[in-house]
């Protein structure tokens, strides 16, 4: 191991010694406890397996065979999902042929960020994910289950799924991925479409041609945004069947990889060899998923999924571990918006398994983790093939076949992961800068203070920003409307960046995993709403954001700025976000929602 990522993995420990140990102790209560169908009421027991076969109702009760549940986010809105309508049947036959039982626990909710960017339904969107793991809580606490099969993949979902299933860390987990979809119009070419429209060049007949080109068929959409860092980051934490992660929907691979999803987690079920998924996922574990994360230029909303996650487990890290991570790891993947290939493309290169074997080699990754598969970490760094009736797992060229896509540790991309923390009169906040032009990296201008994206759009439109400036988007945080992804942004601030202009975006607000080449210092904290600095700009305020050596502030004196009263969100825009399409549901979520920072938990 680098000695310093030992280091920050050994803070991490100490500072949650005392949360992590009562964690500990809880689940290792409920996984000493007797097997549901044993300890249950006669009645309870009864209404369990009403609906099961005969023959299987003799194995869970008296044959005491082990009974998985199942929790999928299926549904045929997202096309990630919509493969996962046959997996039960799939998952089922499996368990039987190992002579278990398998029953769906229960489903979760699951939206698509793509449908509802910039529009209201993106202001439910975070707290999708609480609403997730409350739905996976609801699933199995049936407490009939001797293991867990988690179905889902993309931004809320996985990390909804996952702190829901540490809740339950005295059981077994596996998560089953379900892949890509296949390779459409290029992400280059779509951003390249968007900006035109942006610039009112082509209709949205042109527009909507090239995005239905773009997101096309079944599977995860093919840009390395949140979904497809979620599986990175699950590849990583051993948490997946190895190699599962970027395998299509529509391959003979992937019907063996699900089939061995189940076999695994029986594998690791009670008995010499029991992994429940609340031991596996320890500091070590949690610090891989970073380590991953920055390696690849993953997407952002995980210094916000990854931060609640580990609390789930009673682990406490921050923003500033994440910044020292990526000072110490190196980046070997360029996958959009942090390069022009897609993820199929770095799936051919050598995907998960090439960065992590560099990343172990490189000593970057805790080796000594338990993991789901045999061979712990290890593992990880091989690639699935079929192999007769089963799968073979064989070891990757030593070299990437494609160094523009993927390189090995001695010559990455860059010495560091490229993300930073930004500190300084406006508070905290993190930028990517792996896929920002080094010449912007430091960028000093007049600010122009908007309340939502709408009216940024507007002035862009107006013509009113062809100029330079920090566009001060604020109100946009757990707190004031649910912390929505800002991308309807990406492509006018990408317009006024391409014609010279000096622009950046400073929010409290968040960014999809999408976005990337113009500066933004996003997830401020503390938010506007709870009397953040970002409250106290003013049109003309000279902003300076430097992610070389992590500033971010304002240039305005101390007495000026500490007399300067705070700014308070609009009537008609607070109730806004609090109405129409279901947000009166999220009251409690926003009112509770603590910082970016603390993972903006709604459960604490």
């Amino acid at each position: 191991m680098k000695p310093a990522i030992a280091r920050i993995t050994d803070r991490i420990r100490e500072r949650s010694q005392p949360t992590r140990t009562a964690y500990l102790a809880r689940i290792d209560r409920l996984a000493g406890r007797r097997r549901g169908s044993e300890r249950m009421g006669c009645a309870n027991v009864a209404h369990a397996f009403a609906a099961l076969p005969a023959n299987d109702k003799l194995k869970v009760v008296a044959e005491r065979a082990p009974n998985l549940g199942v929790v999928t986010a299926y549904n045929d809105m997202l096309s990630a999902h919509q493969p996962y309508e046959g997996f039960p049947a799939i998952l089922r036959d499996e368990a039987h042929r190992q002579g278990a039982t398998l029953q769906v626990a229960g489903g979760v909710p699951a939206m698509c960020d793509g449908v509802t960017q910039g529009l209201p339904g993106m202001e439910m969107s975070l707290f999708s994910r609480d609403t997730i793991a409350m739905g996976t809580a609801i699933a199995l606490t049936h407490d009939v289950f001797d293991g867990a099969l988690l179905l889902g993949i993309c931004d809320k979902i996985v990390p909804g799924l996952l702190i829901g299933a540490l809740h339950f860390g005295h059981l077994p987990c596996v998560f089953v991925p379900a892949g890509p979809m296949s390779s459409g119009l290029s992400n280059n070419e779509k951003a390249k479409v968007r900006e035109k429209h942006a610039q009112g060049l082509i209709g949205r007949e042109e527009l909507l041609a090239a995005e239905s080109a773009a997101y096309h068929g079944p599977g995860t959409c093919t840009f390395y945004g949140t979904a497809n860092s979620n599986q990175m980051l699950l590849e990583a934490m051993g948490l997946h069947v190895p190699g599962a992660a970027f395998v299509h929907p529509h391959a003979p691979l992937r019907e063996a990889l699900t089939r061995e999803a189940v076999r695994r987690v029986l594998a690791i079920g009670p008995g010499s060899n029991f992994q429940p998924i609340g031991r596996l996922v320890d500091e070590r574990t949690i610090v891989n998923a970073m380590v991953a994360l920055l390696a690849t230029g993953g997407s952002t909303n995980h210094l916000i999924h990854w931060v609640a996650v580990a609390r789930s487990a009673g682990i406490l890290i921050d923003w500033t571990d994440f910044s020292e991570l990526s000072a110490q790891v190196p980046l070997l993947s360029r996958v959009y918006p942090n390069g022009s290939a897609d993820v199929n493309q770095f799936q051919a290169a050598g995907g998960p398994g090439f960065v992590l074997r560099e990343l172990l080699g490189a000593g970057c990754l805790h080796p000594d983790v338990a993991t789901v598969a045999d061979g712990g970490l290890a593992a990880y760094g091989r690639v699935p093939s079929l192999e007769g009736a089963g799968i073979a797992w064989q070891p990757l060229p030593a070299k990437s076949t494609d160094p523009s896509v993927v390189r090995g540790a001695a010559a990455p991309f860059s010495e560091t992961g490229g993300l930073k923390l930004l500190t300084g009169k406006l508070g905290r906040a993190v930028i990517k800068v792996s896929a920002v032009p080094e010449d912007r990296h430091v960028i000093e201008a007049p600010a122009r203070v908007f309340e939502s994206q709408e009216a940024l759009q507007a002035a862009f439109k107006a013509g009113e920003l062809e100029r330079d400036f920090v566009a001060v988007v604020r109100f946009q945080g757990p707190n004031a409307n649910g912390m929505p992804e800002l991308h309807k942004l990406t492509p006018p601030l990408g317009v006024l960046q391409g014609k010279g202009f000096k622009v950046a975006l400073v929010t409290d607000g968040r960014m999809s995993g999408a976005s990337g080449k113009v500066p933004a210092a996003i997830h401020v904290s503390p938010e506007a709403l709870a009397g953040g600095p970002l409250a106290r700009v003013v049109d003309g305020d000279i902003i300076r954001l430097d992610a070389t050596a992590g500033v971010l502030d304002v240039l305005v004196d101390d007495a000026t700025w500490a007399a300067r009263p705070l700014a308070v969100i609009r009537p008609d825009a607070a109730e806004d976000n609090a109405h129409g399409l279901g947000r009166e549901l999220f009251a409690g979520m926003r009112k509770n929602a603590v910082s970016a920072e603390e993972g903006a938990c709604t459960w604490l």
